[in-house]
């Protein structure tokens, strides 16, 4: 399992502590009862803590804040409810490491078909199919990221990357725009709306 990040470590062991807090609280003989709340489900927990890392992404002070945060942001999105649905997506990322393009596929295929939710699976296989030349199935794909997830900013940047591939300078640069407004700490994008701009008029 990755290491958790230093961040993303301190939230969850705030919450943890509150917990165990409550918890001894009503344990206590006399003591007050526990109050009838709604509890969240971990996605909806990981929804949460997106939020914030995400409020969070447009304050950072430095570079290394930034990376921290996007790291944390790709950890909850490597995370799901199923414990088998994150091993799958984690054996297919270690396929396409090695250079196994068609074994993280097929593992992809088997993925989505089961747990359509999970916006990251999707995610994956638009970059395999990106990576193999497939950029209608990638875009297809995509599309399926950026309805689970719109903040996605690795499939955002993925869709301006295939614009860019397809000669759609205009799309590109809407692309790279739309991934910098919900991350304005991507470099890359930053450079290249800088070189797309500059010839705006044309486009």
């Amino acid at each position: 399992m990755k290491r958790i990040t230093r961040l993303f470590a301190c939230v969850i062991a705030t919450a943890l502590v509150s917990g165990i807090a409550l918890a001894q609280e009503n344990r206590e003989p006399g003591g007050p009862r526990a109050p009838t709340v709604d509890r969240k489900s971990p996605a909806e927990i990981r929804s949460d803590l997106l939020d914030s890392l995400f409020a969070r992404l447009h304050k950072v002070g430095s570079s290394a804040e930034a990376q921290t945060v996007e790291r944390a942001i790709w950890e909850l999105w490597m995370r799901s409810d199923s414990p088998t649905a994150e091993l799958l997506l984690t054996q297919a990322v270690k396929a396409l490491g090695a250079g196994e393009e068609q074994a993280s596929l097929s593992i992809l295929d088997r993925l989505v078909a089961v747990h359509p939710e999970f916006a990251e699976a999707w995610n994956k296989r638009a970059t395999v199919y990106f990576m193999i030349g497939r950029y209608n199935d990638s875009l297809s794909d995509i599309n399926h990221v950026l309805e689970l997830e719109p903040r996605h900013f690795g499939a955002l940047s993925g869709l301006a990357m295939i614009k860019q591939q397809q000669g759609d300078k205009k799309a590109a640069l809407a692309a790279f725009r739309d991934a910098l407004a919900v991350n304005p700490q991507l470099e890359g994008a930053r450079q290249a709306v800088e070189e797309l701009a500059a010839d705006e008029e044309d486009i």
